[in-house]
C-alpha cells in the first residue's frame, strides 16, 4: 500500500489517505482536463462520422472513456498497477469486439478505435500529471483525425520517386550518420562532417515540411498560396518556376510575380526557424530586421495582389528536397561557406565575412545562415553575424531579380524588380542605420 502511495504526486495524498480541500481541487482539475481532451476528440469523430451511420464513441462517450482511464489511473495508485493493466485490457476488448463487428457490416477502418484507445491512455496520464503532454497529444490527435481527406490526397499525389527518394537518405541517414566523425578537420578547424549532415537534415525537413504543405494544401489554391508555400522550400527555385511559366502565359504574369514575392517574403521567417533551432540568442539582435522585412514583403505583395487575373494557372515545379543528390549538393556548399566565412575572417575581417554573405547568398541563405548561426557568439560577434546574414537575403533577392530578368515576361520583370526592390531598399537602409 505504502509503496504505491510513493508514485503519487507528493501534493496529492497527505497523511496517508486523507485529502486536503487544496488536494481535492487539484484533482478536480485535472479531472476536468481529461473530459475536455475526451470532448475534442469526440466533438470531431461525430462531426467527421456520416448522417446515418453509427459510430461506438462519438461526443457523450469519449469523456466518459477519459474519465475511465483517469479512474483507472487513481485506483492503480491505491491498490496495484495489475490493476490498470486489468481494466485496460477489459475496455480493449470491449473495443475490438466493436471494431469486428463493424467490419462486418463493411467498415473496415480502425482509425476510431485507435483514437478511443489513445483518450483512455490520456486520461491517465493526465491523472499523473502529465497534463501538458496530453494536451499536445490530442491536439495532434484531433490534427490527425481532422485531415483525413487531406492526408488521402496527399498520399495519392506522392510519387513513388518522392518515396523513395525520402526513404533513400533516410536509411543512408541512419546508417552514415553514427559512422561520421564528430570532429572539426581542415585548416581552420571548422569542417565537422556530422555537424555537416546535421545541418543537411535540418534544412531539407524544413524544406520537406513546405513540400508536404504544398501536396496537401497548395494545389489547386491559386498562386498565393503555392508561392507562399513554395517559399519554405526554396524561394530561388519559385522565381525560377513561375518565372518561365510568365513567358508561357504572360496574362499570368501579375500573379507569378506576387507568387516570387510571397515566396521571398517567407525567407525571413525560414531565417528566424534555422537560427532559432541553432542559436536563439542571435534572435535578440535579428528578429527586429527580420519582422521589418516580412511585414514590408506582404505589404507589398498585398498591393500588387490587386492586379490579379482569375485565370488557372499551372503548378510551381518543386523537386523534393530530400533527394539524395540534392541533399549532398547541400552538404558540400554548406561546407565550402563555412571554410570561407571562417577564411574570410581570418583574413580580411568582418569583410571577409560580408564577402562570403554576399557570395553565399547567389544560391541560396541557407548555407550562411547556418554558417554564421553556429558561428555567433564565438569568434564572430553578433553584430557582425546580423550585417551578414542581411547582405545574404539581399544578394539573394538581387540573384531573383535577375532571374525574373532572364527568364520573365515584361510585366513580371516589372512588378518583381519593383516589388524586390522596394524590399531590397528597406533591407539597405536598415543595415546603413545599424552600421552608422
Amino acid at each position: 500500500m505504502q509503496d504505491s502511495l510513493k508514485l503519487l504526486p507528493q501534493y496529492l495524498l497527505k497523511n496517508d489517505t486523507v485529502l486536503t480541500s487544496e488536494d481535492l481541487f487539484i484533482l478536480l482539475q485535472k479531472l476536468a482536463v481529461a473530459i475536455l481532451i475526451g470532448l475534442l476528440i469526440g466533438l470531431e469523430r461525430e462531426h467527421a462520422r456520416p448522417k446515418d451511420d453509427k459510430i461506438f464513441a462519438g461526443v457523450r462517450t469519449t469523456p466518459l472513456i477519459a474519465l475511465l482511464g483517469f479512474t483507472a489511473g487513481l485506483i492503480a495508485s491505491f491498490t496495484s498497477y495489475w490493476v490498470y493493466f486489468i481494466i485496460f485490457a477489459g475496455f480493449a476488448s470491449l473495443v475490438t469486439v466493436s471494431h469486428v463487428f463493424s467490419a462486418k457490416t463493411g467498415r473496415l477502418g480502425g482509425t476510431s478505435e485507435v483514437a478511443i484507445l489513445i483518450v483512455f491512455l490520456l486520461g491517465t496520464i493526465v491523472y499523473y500529471n502529465f497534463i501538458i503532454l496530453a494536451a499536445i497529444i490530442a491536439v495532434v490527435v484531433t490534427l490527425f483525425l481532422t485531415l483525413k481527406f487531406q492526408l488521402h490526397r496527399f498520399v495519392g499525389k506522392v510519387s513513388e520517386e518522392d518515396l523513395y527518394a525520402t526513404l533513400k537518405l533516410a536509411i543512408i541517414t541512419v546508417i552514415i550518420l553514427p559512422l561520421l566523425p564528430d570532429k572539426t578537420y581542415g585548416p581552420f578547424d571548422v569542417l565537422n562532417p556530422r555537424l555537416i549532415w546535421y545541418m543537411v537534415i535540418l534544412v531539407g525537413g524544413i524544406s520537406f515540411v513546405g513540400y508536404i504543405l504544398i501536396k496537401v494544401f497548395g494545389e489547386g489554391k491559386g498562386i498565393s498560396i503555392t508561392g507562399l508555400l513554395g517559399g519554405m522550400v526554396s524561394s530561388t527555385a519559385v522565381a525560377f518556376s513561375l518565372s518561365r511559366k510568365s513567358k508561357e502565359n504572360a496574362s499570368l504574369s501579375p500573379n507569378f510575380a506576387v507568387g516570387i514575392l510571397l515566396a521571398s517574403t517567407i525567407m525571413y521567417p525560414r531565417v528566424f526557424i534555422v537560427v532559432l533551432i541553432l542559436n536563439s540568442s542571435l534572435l535578440t539582435s535579428l528578429w527586429i530586421p527580420l519582422l521589418i522585412f516580412t511585414i514590408a514583403g506582404f505589404i507589398v505583395s498585398l498591393v500588387m495582389s490587386k492586379k490579379f487575373t482569375n485565370e488557372k494557372h499551372d503548378q510551381i515545379e518543386l523537386k523534393n528536397p530530400f533527394r539524395l543528390k540534392s541533399a549532398a549538393f547541400f552538404g558540400v556548399i554548406f561546407g565550402i561557406v563555412i571554410f570561407a566565412a571562417k577564411a574570410g575572417q581570418f583574413y580580411l575581417g568582418s569583410g571577409g565575412i560580408y564577402a562570403a554573405s554576399a557570395l553565399a547568398g547567389i544560391t541560396s541563405v541557407d548555407a550562411i545562415v547556418l554558417s554564421l548561426a553556429k558561428l555567433a557568439g564565438g569568434n564572430v560577434s553578433q553584430e557582425v553575424a546580423v550585417i551578414a546574414i542581411i547582405i545574404a537575403t539581399i544578394s539573394n533577392n538581387i540573384v531573383k531579380a535577375g532571374i525574373s530578368i532572364v527568364s520573365g515576361s515584361d510585366t513580371l520583370k516589372r512588378y518583381v524588380l519593383t516589388g524586390l526592390g522596394i524590399i531590397t531598399t528597406i533591407s539597405v537602409l536598415y543595415l546603413l542605420v545599424i552600421i552608422i
